[in-house]
């Protein structure tokens, strides 16, 4: 079976189109803006955090929170930027699917709160899909990890 090569493929990387270079610049930005002040409202409110935590019976309450800061403002910050992104990404996907079925289980809350809660749950599941896509294709050539490969 023959395969036909992408026009815009590179030996190491896909290689994008500027329109589609500034949009992944666009779509990293829009994620930041919400892991990177979710990240430090998190680390203003620790104890709380810690007690919200606790609250749903995961071990180490402490370790999470510091584990939630790290991937929120730490990864957040590196996607940003275009820094190892491919990996940065996956992280982050995983982070997210993991917290979504721990503090977004709508099937096992009252009944007052299942809408706001499945809402919370397939959004997540949406930002990690939009965070998959860095996953598979990087990020752009305006970031980081672009800059490198130019050079």
């Amino acid at each position: 079976m023959a395969t036909v090569a992408s026009p815009y493929a590179s030996t190491n990387d896909y290689a994008l189109t500027p329109a589609q270079d500034a949009f992944a610049l666009l779509g990293r930005v829009l994620i930041a803006l919400l892991f990177i002040p979710s990240g430090w409202g998190k680390i203003a409110g620790f104890s709380g955090l810690v007690g919200y935590i606790a609250s749903k019976g995961v071990p180490l309450p402490e370790v999470c929170a510091v584990i939630a800061i790290a991937v929120e403002l730490g990864l957040g910050i590196l996607l940003l930027v275009g820094f190892k992104t491919r990996w940065v990404a996956l992280l982050m996907a995983i982070f997210i699917i993991v917290i979504t079925f721990i503090f977004h289980n709508y099937w096992a809350v009252e009944a007052a709160q299942v809408m706001a809660q499945k809402m919370n749950f397939y959004k997540n599941l949406a930002i990690a899909g939009g965070v998959l896509a860095f996953a598979a294709f990087g990020a752009g050539a305006y970031s980081v990890d672009g800059s490198r490969r130019r050079a």
